[in-house]
């Protein structure tokens, strides 16, 4: 069973773990630096979702790929610029052209044919968490339990589709605007568990000193990419590819990774994915 939560009505229950959790808005941010480096702008449409994207201490994107998109688009001729967007709309916003891509943690499973890509460029497992004193152990543990996933993400698909034999289907799933709400919700108490990618359970619980258990077996190993529209005949999904292609062989996108996430070259083995 599939139930939504928006993130104003979440908040009359645990409003502090929720501000704390919610690093910051995104809106319009980069414009400065993209304006001032007299490059041609390239529109990204991201959420926040630290270590991959979010606002440090002096209000400036920062992150996993705010770094590899402004060091990528720059090697192409573009200025990156950052803004959020309703998750639940980045399609349609790409295909309008608000955006020129999707860039912020996006796994291609499944997605392969609705967007135009460029990668996987990292690799990333999505998982579920409980509380570290749970006796859920495994995802067959799940069944009867209450799920909190991001709407439209794709722990929300695996645990709905039933595609999956690993997952019960009497799971309760708890579908949520804004990711941010899902952490505090575990942390209060009112879910038994989240399902998110691994990297982003692991930082939260960095950022807010809480301890969660990460179930051993994955909901999913994917890829990250970059989505374009399907009708975008720029070819900048074909430059791109390249131009990561090049960093990975410089050096580049093991530095940056390894700025943020341990053993960073275990993330950027793309080429072991489904394997």
């Amino acid at each position: 069973m599939k139930h939504r939560i928006s993130r104003r009505a979440f908040l009359h229950g645990c409003t502090l773990l929720a501000a704390s959790a919610a690093v910051g808005s995104l809106t319009s941010c980069g414009g400065t630096n993209a304006m001032e480096s007299g490059l041609p702008q390239i529109i990204v449409g991201s959420d926040t979702y630290p270590p991959y994207i979010y606002l440090n201490n002096d209000g400036i994107p920062a992150g996993i790929d705010v770094e590899i998109a402004t060091e990528a688009f720059r090697r192409m001729g573009y200025a990156a610029r950052f803004e959020t967007i309703d998750w639940e709309q980045k399609t349609t916003l790409v295909e309008s052209g608000a955006l020129d891509c999707i860039w912020g943690c996006f796994s291609m499973d499944g997605r392969e044919e609705a967007y135009r890509w460029a990668g996987p460029y990292m690799v990333s497992r999505q998982v579920v968490a409980v509380d570290a004193d749970s006796s859920i152990q495994t995802l067959g543990d799940l069944a009867g339990k209450t799920v909190a996933v991001q709407s439209t993400g794709k722990p929300e698909e695996l645990f709905l589709s039933g595609s999956d034999p690993r997952v019960p289907q009497t799971v309760d799933v708890l579908s949520i605007e804004n990711r941010s709400v899902q952490y505090a919700m575990l942390a209060c108490g009112y879910v038994d568990g989240i399902a998110a990618h691994e990297t982003g359970i692991l930082q939260y619980m960095k950022d807010n000193s809480v301890e969660f258990r990460i179930l051993e077996e994955p909901l999913l190993v994917t890829g990250l990419g970059i989505a374009f529209a399907k009708n975008d005949t720029r070819g900048l999904d074909s430059q791109l590819n390249a131009v990561l292609a090049q960093m990975r062989a410089d050096g580049t996108l093991e530095r940056i990774v390894g700025r943020y996430l341990e053993h960073a070259s275990q993330y950027l083995e793309v080429d072991t994915i489904g394997a």
